[in-house]
């Protein structure tokens, strides 16, 4: 009986690495809602990150696996945005990106090559124009210029995975003519961001710390923007998670502040 009880519980927790949790999360208040649909942008662009990794063969970070977990959370995080939502607007926005996610996840789910790549990326961008339109509108629910950092912070979450991206699509040879348009976009968007962060009456010590982190990880993309050397995916993949992990800590605890 004990050993059934250890394959039982060993067997949710294989389940749980597969798809990223076991329960749809549910979501409390309109700022955590602003984090949670932020967090969708950010997964549109790392899903693309993984995809080209995983076309390029290189298992840093183990790619494969991340990339069920993040499709899992992707579909988590919508169902939980839409049982949470009120506004017709809004509801109308999540629709949209229910619709535009069924086929982008079936060819997420067929072996990557250089030749659907392509697709993939302009799917995901649409995609992620989608998402962030939601996140505005959830945002302007709030009614208040915190739900606003909010956003704004939850931004710097997919423009670090956005950067990474784009990067590793050019070390895969995938010719995007618009990537330099892109890159210095996606940078100095993230740049401004932060410094408008900064400047923010919500940052306590710990965020602000977490930013001047941020700051310091950024600067190996304006190095790399400015180098014509190829740079090891490892390292852009590694990066770009510091990045990441930074900023979702700061956006959660912008959130909490107006959860109490």
């Amino acid at each position: 009986m004990k050993r059934l009880s250890i394959q039982i519980k060993l067997s949710f927790l294989i389940l749980f690495f597969l798809t990223g949790s076991l329960w749809s999360i549910e979501i409390q208040n309109l700022s955590q809602a602003v984090d949670v649909a932020g967090k969708q942008r950010m997964y549109t662009q790392r899903m693309l990150k993984d995809y080209a990794m995983i076309g390029l063969q290189n298992s840093f970070g183990n790619p494969k696996e991340d990339l069920k977990t993040i499709m899992g959370d992707f579909e988590n995080h919508l169902d939980a945005l839409i049982a949470f939502n009120k506004d017709p607007k809004t509801d109308e926005s999540l629709q949209k990106v229910k619709t535009m996610w069924v086929p982008i996840k079936a060819s997420l789910n067929q072996l990557p090559s250089k030749e659907k790549v392509g697709k993939m990326q302009e799917d995901l961008e649409a995609l992620l124009k989608q998402s962030n339109e939601a996140v505005g509108l959830f945002a302007k629910q709030t009614g208040k210029e915190s739900g606003e950092i909010i956003n704004i912070s939850g931004r710097q979450r997919m423009l670090s995975q956005r950067m990474a991206s784009l990067y590793m699509l050019k070390v895969w040879g995938v010719d995007d003519p618009q990537f330099k348009k892109k890159m210095d976009a996606s940078m100095k968007l993230f740049k401004d961001s932060l410094d408008r962060l900064m400047k923010s009456n919500m940052n306590t010590p710990e965020i602000t710390a977490l930013l001047k982190k941020a700051e310091r990880s950024f600067k190996f993309f304006e190095i790399m923007n400015k180098s014509k050397s190829k740079f090891i995916p490892a390292l852009i993949y590694k990066k770009s998670n510091e990045i990441l992990k930074d900023m979702n800590t700061a956006t959660g605890l912008y959130a909490a502040q107006e959860g109490k």
